[in-house]
């Protein structure tokens, strides 16, 4: 596949599993960052991740930094980013150390809730989080292919499209995409009323269907699965919560 400037370019797709980017420039406008430091305040914020600063990195370091990172946001002291110097440091290549599948609802960017940066992560978003064929292989493109080593499933509360999925609802292609959520309900164990009108059972679904993301990103691709046992990589599921801004890790 010939590259476009700004584009992706794979090269021998014989080396799967390997970079397959060209690198070039990447100390044009970077700033020394020690591993372990990154989403920290300092000058941590003024430069994208390099391939050396990332590689350090292990998949519980990033998952805890992700948490201090959703800590400052919640209590109103987030990083200073200087997104143009990120964008200048990232224009030559990216290496994010996590791939983020969350939902599309304008409440929850992930990048802001984790108080993250440009090139920091790999962002996908689906009404529902739901993981599909495609969404599995974009994941594998930032793990396998690009060396994220995270794959982070975030649901919501009072999200829409697990309403959607409890109360069938019937909208275009919106219907087909309610249906692999449907999945969840069925598994979600819960004591009281089961409406979507009922915020406690509306949370536990979202919660089953984080799960269920999960369970199909492990059963769907075993490119991921194969990475998350040999520890390369770890795929965690949390729940955000629109009213008091926090994420919670799921066990």
């Amino acid at each position: 596949m010939q590259s476009r400037e700004g584009c992706c370019a794979f090269t021998d797709p014989r080396n799967s599993g390997r970079r397959a980017f060209l690198k070039a420039g990447m100390g044009v406008g970077a700033v020394t960052l020690v591993a372990g430091t990154w989403f920290g305040v300092g000058q941590a914020e003024a430069a994208a991740l390099t391939q050396a600063q990332r590689d350090a990195l292990t998949p519980d370091q990033i998952i805890e930094m992700m948490k201090k990172g959703n800590e400052r946001f919640r209590s109103g002291k987030m990083k200073a980013q200087d997104f143009l110097a990120q964008k200048r440091a990232s224009a030559a290549g990216q290496y994010p150390a996590a791939a983020i599948l969350s939902c599309i609802d304008s409440r929850a960017p992930a990048e802001i809730i984790l108080d993250m940066g440009i090139g920091d992560t790999f962002n996908a978003r689906v009404a529902g989080n739901i993981a599909n064929q495609d969404m599995l292989g974009s994941l594998e493109f930032a793990c396998a292919v690009e060396g994220a080593k995270v794959v982070l499933v975030m649901g919501h509360t009072a999200c829409g499209a697990i309403k959607g999925a409890i109360d069938n609802v019937q909208l275009g292609n919106l219907t087909g995409l309610l249906d692999t959520i449907k999945p969840a309900i069925a598994a979600t164990q819960y004591a009281g009323e089961r409406s979507s009108k009922n915020a406690g059972f509306v949370e536990a679904v979202a919660r089953s269907n984080v799960r269920l993301a999960i369970d199909t990103i492990r059963s769907g691709s075993p490119t991921l699965a194969d990475l998350e046992k040999t520890g390369k990589i770890k795929i965690v599921g949390s729940m955000y919560n629109l009213s008091n801004g926090e994420v919670t890790f799921l066990t």
